[in-house]
C-alpha cells in the first residue's frame, strides 16, 4: 500500500482513484474527439473566420494537446502510486516519481490553466473567435467541458491531494518555455502550409497586435507556471520544511 501524500488526511486508495477517473476520463475524451469528432470540410456557415483546414488534423489545437498531457499525467501519477512513491523524501528516490513531479510543474499544471482560462475569457467576450456556435452541432457539450473545464478542476484537485517536489525554476521554466515556443511554431507551420490560422481570435489581429498575444500567451504561461509554485509551497508547507531540514542533515 502507497503511503498518504503528505498531510492531506486523503488516503491512498482514494488518491489512486482519483488518478485513475482522471487517466479514464481524458483518456477516453482523446479517443472520442480524434475517433467521433468530425468537422466537414468547407463548413462556414455565418463564421467565416473558422479554420477547416485538416493540415495538422486534431494536433493543431492546443486544446487537444493539453487533453493528451493531461491523459499522460494521470497515467504516470497511477504508475507512481503502485510501482512508485507519494512519501515526501523517498530513498531511493523513484525515477517514476520524479517523472510526475516535474510533469505536473513544467506541463500539466501551467497547460491546463492556460487552455482553462484563456478559453472561458475569450469565449465570455466573444465565443466566435474562439468556439463558434457553428460547432455545437459536432463538438458535444460534455467533451467541451471535460477539455476546457475539468482539466482545472482535475489539477486544482491534484495539486491539493498528491504531493511533489517541484523542479528547480530554471529546469521548470526551460521545459515549458520549449514546449510553447514549439507549439507557436507549429502555429506557424500550420498557417503557412494552409493559409489558415488554427484560431478565428488571430485572423482578427494585426501583425503588432498578434506579435502582442503571442507573447502575452507566453508571458502568462510562465506565470501560471509560478502559481502553480506558489501554491505547491503554500500547500504542502509542513512537508517541504521537513524536507528542506532533512536535506541539511
Amino acid at each position: 500500500m502507497a503511503k498518504k501524500s503528505g498531510n492531506s488526511g486523503v488516503g491512498s486508495s482514494l488518491v489512486r482513484l482519483f488518478h485513475l477517473i482522471g487517466a479514464l476520463q481524458f483518456g477516453f475524451s482523446v479517443y472520442y474527439d480524434y475517433m467521433y469528432v468530425h468537422i466537414p470540410d468547407g463548413l462556414r456557415g455565418d463564421t467565416p473566420r473558422l479554420s477547416t483546414s485538416n493540415y495538422g488534423g486534431k494536433f493543431k489545437y492546443l486544446t487537444f494537446i493539453d487533453a493528451i498531457l493531461q491523459a499522460l499525467y494521470y497515467t504516470v501519477a497511477l504508475l507512481n502510486d503502485f510501482v512508485g512513491s507519494n512519501e515526501v523524501a523517498p530513498k531511493p528516490f523513484p525515477f517514476i516519481r520524479k517523472v510526475k513531479d516535474y510533469f505536473l510543474a513544467a506541463f500539466a499544471w501551467p497547460i491546463a490553466c492556460n487552455v482553462a482560462i484563456t478559453f472561458w475569457s475569450i469565449y465570455a467576450v466573444d465565443r466566435e473567435l474562439i468556439f463558434p456556435k457553428v460547432l455545437d452541432s459536432f463538438f458535444p457539450d460534455w467533451l467541451n467541458h471535460v477539455m476546457h473545464t475539468n482539466i482545472l478542476i482535475f489539477i486544482v484537485i491534484e495539486m491539493c491531494v498528491s504531493f511533489r517536489q517541484y523542479p528547480t525554476r530554471k529546469n521548470g521554466y526551460l521545459g515549458l518555455s520549449l514546449f510553447m515556443a514549439v507549439y507557436l511554431v507549429w502555429i506557424h507551420v500550420i498557417y503557412y502550409n494552409s493559409g489558415i490560422w488554427v484560431y478565428p481570435v488571430l485572423e482578427v489581429l494585426a501583425l503588432p497586435l498578434r506579435i502582442c498575444f503571442f507573447a502575452g500567451v507566453f508571458a502568462f504561461s510562465l506565470f501560471l507556471y509560478r502559481i502553480g509554485e506558489f501554491f505547491n509551497d503554500l500547500i504542502w508547507v509542513k512537508e517541504l520544511k521537513s524536507l528542506k531540514a532533512k536535506k541539511a542533515h
